[in-house]
C-alpha cells in the first residue's frame, strides 16, 4: 500500500525519508508513531534507507522497503515459518531462513510453564513472531500474541504442507488486494499462514487442494500482478476437471 494518490518510492540505500508533518506527501504519511520493517533504520526523526527497493507500508503505520533479495533479514513483530533444529533445556533452536538460526524459549507459548512446556521434535513446524532481531545477536521468537497473551494461530502447525516463495509475494499475500486467497476461498475452504521469511504454510480438507493451493502459490512468483486472478482460475478449473474425468 502506498499513500493515497502516491506512486511507490524507490529509495537507495542511505537515503533519508523525513517523516515530520509538512516535508513531503511521504513525510506526511509516516508521520507520528511508525513502525521500521526491513530496510529501513530509524534515525534522529529520519528513516534512514538500507537497501535498494520500494518504499512500501502495511497496517498499524508499518513501513519498509521491498527489494529484490533473497534472505531473509529478521525483523522485530513480523511473523514467521520456523522449521526446530535442535532441542535444549531452556528451548530450541529454529531455521527461520535467515543468516543465523533463531532462538525459541521453551516458556515462549500460550500457558507455557516450566512444569507445562511444550514439547517439539526435530523438523516440528512453528508459526512464531520475532521478538529480537539485533545484527550482534541471534534472533528471538515467540509464540504468543503479546496484544491478547494468547496463542492466536502462533505454535506448532501440524499437518499440511509449506511452500517457499519470494519475500515479496510472502508480504503481497497479506495485502488486502491480494486476489490469490480470495479467489481460492471461494472454490474450497483452507487454512494458512503466511510467513514474511518466504514461507507459507497450507492446509485443506484434501490433499488435491493442498496440491493446487502450492501449484498457485509457485507460480504466481512468476507471473505478473495483473495476471495472477486469470492464472489462479485456470489452476481451479483444471482441478475440477481433473476430478470430473476420476
Amino acid at each position: 500500500m502506498q499513500p493515497d494518490g502516491a506512486a511507490p518510492k524507490i529509495v537507495l540505500p542511505g537515503d533519508r525519508i523525513p517523516f515530520e508533518q509538512g516535508l513531503d506527501e511521504v513525510g506526511k504519511a509516516i508521520a507520528g508513531k511508525i513502525r521500521v520493517g526491513p530496510g529501513l533504520h530509524h534515525e534522529n526523526g529520519e528513516l534512514v534507507a538500507v537497501k535498494a527497493g520500494s518504499l512500501r507500508s502495511g497496517a498499524g503505520n508499518r513501513w519498509w522497503v521491498e527489494g529484490s533479495q533473497k534472505r531473509y533479514v529478521p525483523a522485530v513483530n513480523e511473523s514467521v515459518l520456523g522449521i526446530v533444529t535442535a532441542r535444549h533445556a531452556e528451548g530450541y533452536r529454529v531455521d527461520i531462513g535467515a543468516a543465523h538460526a533463531a532462538t525459541l524459549p521453551a516458556l515462549a507459548f500460550e500457558g507455557a510453564t516450566k512444569r507445562t512446556k511444550p514439547s517439539l521434535e526435530v523438523g516440528s513446524l512453528v508459526y512464531a513472531r520475532v521478538t529480537t532481531a539485533n545484527r550482534d545477536m541471534d534472533p528471538e521468537l515467540e509464540c504468543v500474541n503479546p496484544a491478547t497473551a494468547k496463542a492466536d494461530g502462533y505454535g506448532e502447525l501440524k499437518e499440511g504442507h509449506m511452500v517457499r516463495c519470494s519475500l515479496s509475494l510472502a508480504r503481497s499475500l497479506l495485502l488486502n488486494d491480494n486476489p490469490i486467497f480470495a479467489i481460492l476461498a471461494e472454490a474450497f475452504p483452507f487454512e494458512t499462514a503466511v510467513g514474511l521469511n518466504g514461507r507459507v504454510w497450507i492446509n485443506a480438507a484434501s490433499a488435491r487442494q493442498i496440491i493446487a493451493t502450492v501449484a498457485i502459490i509457485r507460480k504466481a512468483d512468476h507471473v505478473s500482478n495483473a495476471k495472477v486472478p486469470q492464472m489462479v482460475k485456470a489452476y481451479l478449473k483444471q482441478m475440477a476437471d481433473d476430478m470430473d474425468e476420476s
